[in-house]
């Protein structure tokens, strides 16, 4: 369906301007870190480093949703967003007191900021679109695209920077990056707290079993991602020994990057002209996700020196799925949640990718003995949520008939 007489708002600029900047800022710090804590000043052991940063990094569940919290129901969104990336720009700084005090109160304050900035910013983005929400899944693949876009100039740039000059140097940076992450914030403008139209007319269970759903979606996708680039990995060194073509296996790490910025690029253009509805374009994904098992299996059992370019093209479909699922669930959510609380229901998004990520790390030592394994896991959790999706959507419009 042709979308007509619409366009996107015009505070979107600000918003994808903020969020590359934050994302820069904090990949780029993600990266110091571990290097920064095993190095002649922290002179931390390497075992030690890498809990404490896997700590880190899972405390940000808990910050999210307290900063969703407190921005749904106490100061607004927009207060926490400009605290919050106050607060994780000054936390950034501390990091350059070579100290381990001054490594503990740099996280301290990063993931606090963070849990203020992160889900505010993704509700009021979503709000824009209450009005114009043909186009809601374009918008959210333009703030995909910017997350894609901010995390890997700062792993590039200021991990460079880290390295080349000095921790201190690179924290810097990313703590003056992430000051001009707040100041689009100033313009932004608290969101009308809407219900979108055609929600209006569907029971309150019916919209929290498709809010359920997309939870169940992210969480599965990210494990079978997870799973295909533990494949994928454990396959380069075998590309390497039977390929005759001249592909840098550096380059592979950036494959997803790439796909992701031109298929993504694609999709926001068509999704802002045509329409197609969500479950459509998740089913879709979970089809190229299935697809990118298939080869990788392939590319597994079968040896031959011109599998390289399957296995690049496993990364396309695996990039597609990603385009179709990571950034739908986002609109789905913003479309079916109550505003007033969407905040705290985006917030929560992250625990079912974070719980089924651990329950995975758990098998993680005995997948990695067989490649087949982890592709025929992965492919069965896509071809569980084709088949899934596709019994609720036919359940659901017999229940509408």
């Amino acid at each position: 369906m042709k979308i007509k007489d619409e366009r996107h708002p015009k505070e979107l600029y600000l918003f994808l301007i903020s969020k590359t900047l934050e994302r820069t800022s904090y990949y780029g710090l993600r990266s110091l870190i571990v290097l920064y804590m095993i190095d002649s000043v922290i002179k931390m052991e390497t075992k030690d480093a890498l809990s404490i940063f896997g700590l880190f990094v899972s405390s940000f569940l808990i910050a999210n949703v307290l900063g969703a919290i407190i921005g749904d129901l106490l100061i607004g969104n927009k207060k926490s967003m400009l605290f919050g990336g106050i607060l994780q720009a000054v936390g950034t700084f501390v990091f350059c007191i070579p100290s381990t005090t001054g490594l503990y109160t740099g996280m301290l304050l990063v993931v606090l900021g963070n849990g203020l900035y992160n889900p505010n910013i993704i509700a009021n983005f979503g709000k824009l679109y209450l009005n114009k929400t043909k186009l809601l899944d374009a918008g959210f693949m333009t703030y995909y695209l910017a997350i894609n876009i901010g995390a890997f100039i700062g792993v590039l740039f200021i991990g460079l920077i880290g390295e080349k000059y000095g921790w201190s140097n690179g924290f810097l940076v990313a703590g003056v990056i992430m000051l001009l992450a707040t100041i689009p914030v100033l313009f932004f403008k608290e969101q009308e707290l809407k219900i979108i139209e055609e929600t209006t007319k569907m029971t309150l269970s019916k919209r929290i079993i498709k809010v359920v759903i997309a939870f169940v979606v992210i969480g599965l996708f990210w494990a079978s991602f997870e799973l295909n680039s533990l494949a994928s990995f454990d396959l380069q060194d075998k590309i390497k020994e039977i390929s005759t073509f001249d592909f840098p296996i550096a380059l592979y790490s950036s494959l997803n990057f790439i796909f992701i910025i031109i298929f993504g690029i694609l999709a926001i253009i068509l999704w802002s002209f045509f329409y197609k509805n969500q479950f459509f374009k998740i089913v879709a994904g979970s089809i190229f996700g299935l697809l990118s098992f298939g080869v990788l299996l392939l590319v597994s059992i079968v040896s031959s020196e011109y599998y390289v370019v399957l296995f690049i093209l496993s990364f396309l479909f695996m990039s597609i799925a990603e385009i179709h699922i990571a950034a739908i669930v986002y609109s789905i959510i913003t479309q079916y949640a109550d505003p007033k609380y969407l905040a705290i229901v985006m917030s929560l998004i992250f625990i079912p990718i974070g719980l089924i990520s651990y329950l995975l790390g758990l098998f993680t030592d005995g997948l990695l003995e067989n490649t087949v394994i982890i592709l025929f896991v992965g492919g069965l959790i896509m071809a569980f949520l084709i088949v899934g999706l596709y019994l609720f959507n036919r359940s659901d419009k017999k229940s509408i008939s």
